[in-house]
């Protein structure tokens, strides 16, 4: 299944992809896709509807993201060997690991925003994991078993923020809008190999990013059962997988996002997003 939440920033309702592509209202049958409707309970209650039973949501609504209630983002650093060395960091021995704001949070083609005082605001394309089931201290071997499903996610980055401001990355991953995920979450069903997926992402029509999480260094089952061991994983958490290499930070000059800019980021059987970058506005 692909599920969305559709409508309005803050009011979003629940919904299924059919096979035509467009959106099935499922507000009839989930209050929204939240803990209960992303457990193996409500994954299975949800394959069991009919999507072209349902009435459909307005043409040209607007994609949130595609979960509720998440709790936290946990992100996974320099997971791909080339990434590391264009950001000329060491090859990590474990996942490097980070936290990006819950209010970071945005739709995959809503407006991304530079924050007041950036001058080196960055993309990366990531695959995200949607845990479906509380995990803590799970074994590698049954990780898996606790992910609901995969969607796009863009890291965007504000690299002075990340780099030059103290010892910590937060700050330079969480600002707002700076997690746009979706169009939709794709169960685990429909993907057979999270691990061979392209991935890609374009910056005003040119091609930065164009990669495989094949070449992940710690792939999705080792993530799930390594982050388990620090801190619980909730029903709805995201996990953000890491980049391939092509970020602005890694050319040579550094390019970075000004207003105006387009970013179109995708991956393979798991849709597309769109986003124009605005300059921070108070108010």
């Amino acid at each position: 299944m692909k599920l969305v939440r559709w409508g309005a920033a803050g009011a979003e309702k629940p919904g299924v992809i059919d096979k035509s592509g467009a959106v099935r209202d499922l507000s009839g049958v989930v209050a929204d896709l939240d803990a209960a409707a992303l457990s193996p309970a409500g994954l299975k209650k949800l394959a069991a509807v009919d999507p072209e039973s349902l009435p459909k949501a307005p043409a040209g609504a607007r994609f949130g993201p595609p979960v509720a209630f998440v709790s936290k983002i946990i992100a996974v650093g320099l997971n791909y060997a080339d990434h590391a060395r264009e950001s000329g960091n060491a090859i990590p021995t474990e996942p490097v690991l980070f936290m990006k704001a819950v209010s970071s949070l945005s739709g995959p083609n809503d407006d991304v925003i530079i924050p007041r005082g950036s001058v080196k605001t960055d993309w990366e394309v990531e695959l995200a994991v949607v845990i479906g089931t509380k995990a803590s201290y799970v074994d590698e071997k049954d990780a898996l078993d606790h992910v609901a499903g995969y969607c796009v996610a863009n890291d965007v980055s504000e690299r002075e923020f990340q780099i030059e401001r103290g010892p910590t990355w937060d700050k330079g991953k969480g600002c707002d809008t700076f997690c746009p995920l979706g169009p939709w979450l794709v169960t685990k069903d429909e993907i057979t190999d999270p691990q061979d997926l392209a991935m890609y992402l374009d910056v005003n029509g040119h091609r930065f990013q164009d990669g495989s999480t094949k070449t992940m260094i710690f792939n999705v089952a080792h993530l799930v059962h390594y982050i388990s061991q620090f801190m619980t994983l909730l029903p709805g958490d995201v996990i953000v997988t890491g980049t391939p290499p092509g970020v602005g930070l890694g050319k040579k000059p550094p390019i970075f996002l000004k207003a105006g800019d387009v970013m179109d980021v995708g991956i393979a059987g798991l849709g597309a997003q769109r986003q124009t970058t605005k300059a921070w506005k108070a108010g």
